[in-house]
C-alpha cells in the first residue's frame, strides 16, 4: 500500500491549487480524478473575472494549472475514490477504482455536478437534444434553435456563448429576473437574446432527436410548445459528497461539506476546498480554499 503525506481528492481549481501548495511546501502528494482532466471545469466555456486573464476558457486555464502541478505532483485520471476511512492510529485510507492508499490527511473537492430538470423526456434525449455542456456541444447545433434553461451565471455565459456560434438561442427561467451577475446581463443585452420569463419545462418532446419543449407560464397556467433542436440544462448544480459523507464529514441541509476558516471538516486530517462547501461558487474562491486546505493539512501534519 502506498503511503502519502496528503491525497487531493478531485482535480478541479481546488484541487489543483492545493497540489502546487502542497507540492512546493515538499509534502509526498498525489491528486486522484475521476474524470479525464479537471472534470466539469473544462465545460466552462468563457471566463473574463480571473484574475491575470482578460478572457479564457475553463479548459485552457485548467491546463495552464495541471502543468504547473505536474512539475511538483502527479495526477491520476479516471481514478474514481469510492471510500475514505479515518482509522484510529491517525492515518486515512482512501479506496479508488484501481487501488487502495494510505495518508496522513484528504482533501476533498470533489465539486458538484449539473443539476437535472428530472422531466419527462430529459433522460430519452441525453445526446440526442439534451445538453448539459455548451463547449462540448454547442458547434453540433450552430444556425440552429436552442433553448437553454436557467437564470444565473452559467446560463448566461452558456446563452452567450452558443449565440457566438451562430445557434438561434432563447432563455427559459422560471423567475422574472435573472440571477446572473450584472456584466453578464449587460452582454446578455447586448447580443439581443430573448428570455421566456416564469416559465418552466413540463416536458422533452421529439421522436428520434429533440423537436420541442413544452412550457408552462407559472403565471397563468399557460402552456405552449416551443421549438428547438437541443435545449441546453444549467439550473445549477449539487455536490458530489456521499462519499465524505460516508466517511463522516459533516454536511449542511443541502449536502455541502462543513469547514472551518482552515478548510478543516470535523474529521481531523481531513479537508474540503472548492464548489463542495458550497458558498460562493467562483474559481478564484475555489483556488484560494484550496491553497488554505493545503497549508492547513501541512501545519497540522508537522504540529
Amino acid at each position: 500500500m502506498e503511503e502519502f503525506d496528503l491525497i487531493i481528492v478531485g482535480g478541479g481549481p481546488a484541487g489543483l491549487t492545493a497540489g502546487i501548495y502542497a507540492g512546493r511546501q515538499g509534502m509526498k502528494t498525489i491528486i486522484l480524478e475521476m474524470m479525464v482532466g479537471a472534470g466539469s471545469g473544462y465545460m466552462v466555456p468563457l471566463m473574463e473575472n480571473y484574475p491575470g486573464f482578460d478572457l479564457i476558457s475553463g479548459k485552457d486555464l485548467l491546463e495552464k494549472m495541471r502543468k504547473q502541478v505536474e512539475k511538483r505532483v502527479p495526477i491520476a485520471n479516471m481514478e474514481e475514490v469510492k471510500e475514505i476511512i479515518k482509522n484510529d492510529w491517525g492515518y486515512v485510507t482512501v479506496k479508488t477504482s484501481k487501488g487502495t492508499y494510505k495518508t496522513k490527511s484528504v482533501i476533498i473537492s470533489t465539486g458538484s455536478r449539473h443539476r437535472r430538470l428530472k422531466v419527462p423526456g430529459e433522460i430519452d434525449f441525453v445526446g440526442r437534444g439534451v445538453c448539459y455542456c455548451a463547449t462540448c456541444d454547442g458547434p453540433l447545433y450552430s444556425d440552429k434553435d436552442v433553448a437553454v434553461i436557467g437564470g444565473g451565471n452559467a446560463a448566461v455565459q452558456e446563452s452567450i456563448y452558443l449565440k457566438s456560434l451562430g445557434c438561434k438561442v432563447t432563455i427559459v427561467h422560471r423567475r422574472n429576473k435573472l440571477r446572473a451577475e450584472k456584466y453578464l446581463q449587460e452582454k446578455l443585452d447586448e447580443n439581443d437574446i430573448p428570455i421566456i420569463w416564469d416559465s418552466v419545462v413540463e416536458r422533452i418532446n421529439g421522436d428520434k432527436n429533440v423537436d420541442s419543449v413544452t412550457l408552462r407560464n407559472i403565471k397563468t397556467e399557460k402552456r405552449n410548445k416551443l421549438h428547438v433542436d437541443g435545449i441546453f440544462i444549467a439550473i445549477g448544480e449539487e455536490p458530489l459528497s456521499k462519499v465524505a459523507q460516508n466517511a463522516g464529514v459533516e454536511v449542511d441541509g443541502n449536502g455541502y461539506i462543513i469547514t472551518d476558516k482552515f478548510q478543516r471538516t470535523n474529521i481531523s486530517g481531513m479537508y474540503a476546498a472548492g464548489d463542495i462547501t458550497g458558498g460562493i461558487k467562483q474559481w478564484v474562491v475555489a483556488c484560494a480554499e484550496g491553497a488554505v486546505a493545503a497549508i492547513s493539512a501541512y501545519n497540522d501534519t508537522i504540529n
